[in-house]
């Protein structure tokens, strides 16, 4: 169920020989990322439960998911790239079904993050969810 955008970057991580290189594709996502306005960060978009700062902001529209996401943390910056590649523009009711765990298990991510930032990869996930649930 991983759109077009997540699929090319599961591609990417096939032929990245190590993690160092995943690591280093992964915050070239985040580098490569709008900016999130400052005016977003606000304490309503911020996600608790992550050691860095983090900042999500759903925008659906036409039915469809996105959000604007930041942090202050270039990795952390990049695993947001990395969640918005696998939800932006799915249908809203779509969101919540779909397994973050086992995509981005297929990234290699799940055994080479720390326990902080696999919390926080949570906390993205479950602000992610919450968003579209309401917004359906």
């Amino acid at each position: 169920m991983a759109t077009p955008a997540f699929e090319e970057i599961a591609e990417t991580f096939e032929f990245l020989p190590d993690w160092e290189e995943r690591y280093r594709e992964v915050i070239a996502l985040g580098r490569a990322m709008e900016p999130m306005p400052e005016a977003l960060k606000v304490p309503a978009t911020k996600v608790s439960g992550c050691a860095s700062q983090v900042w999500i902001h759903p925008e659906i529209a036409g039915g469809r998911f996105g959000f604007t996401g930041d942090s202050d943390a270039s990795i952390v910056r990049g695993l947001i790239a990395i969640l918005h590649a696998l939800y932006a523009g799915l249908p809203v009711q779509e969101v919540p079904e779909v397994d973050a765990g086992k995509e981005l298990a297929r990234l290699g991510l799940d055994s080479h993050l720390s326990s902080q930032r696999s919390n926080g990869v949570r906390a993205m996930i479950q602000r992610i969810r919450e968003s579209a649930r309401e917004a359906a």
